[in-house]
């Protein structure tokens, strides 16, 4: 084990076992660990956070095709993280933005709340906001595009 107290062969394991299953995604939990290894295309992220309840939720419905989504579109914004997406700050009020909206880089587009936590995504580039590939209150996952600004 590290000095952390994570025991970093466990990560490792883990990590091959994703990529030998092409899950993406895997989450233990002990009396005193709980530990979330996850992969999109690219480096494995490891997450590790002291022992929570665990909520079960619903499988989200089968995504489109990248192709119908926008997601191929070199101007899409992909989702930095799991939780559910609102494009409002709160029940009632206007979205953020909407097609056709020009935005500039910096500019909150959407909230994603996960592990009850308020994260407000910023624009990464100004531009033209062409197309909202999301729902109000729709489950996201990592990489998964969310709005394409050109």
């Amino acid at each position: 084990m590290s000095k952390s107290g994570v025991d970093q062969e466990l990560i490792r394991q883990l990590a091959a076992l994703l990529t030998e299953t092409d899950l993406s995604e895997i989450e233990i939990e002990t009396e005193s660990l709980r530990l979330r290894v996850a992969r999109q295309m690219g480096p494995t992220v490891a997450h590790v956070a002291a022992p929570a309840p665990v909520a079960h939720v619903a499988a989200a419905p089968a995504m489109a095709a990248p192709a119908e989504t926008g997601g191929t579109h070199p101007g899409a914004v992909p989702s930095p993280m799991v939780g559910t997406a609102y494009l409002a700050p709160e029940p009632g009020a206007p979205v953020f933005v909407q097609p056709g909206s020009n935005v500039t880089e910096g500019q909150t587009i959407l909230i994603i709340e996960a592990m009850k936590t308020m994260n407000h995504i910023p624009a990464p580039r100004s531009g033209k906001l062409t197309r909202v590939l999301v729902d109000d209150g729709q489950p996201v996952e990592f990489g998964e595009p969310l709005f394409v600004i050109e």
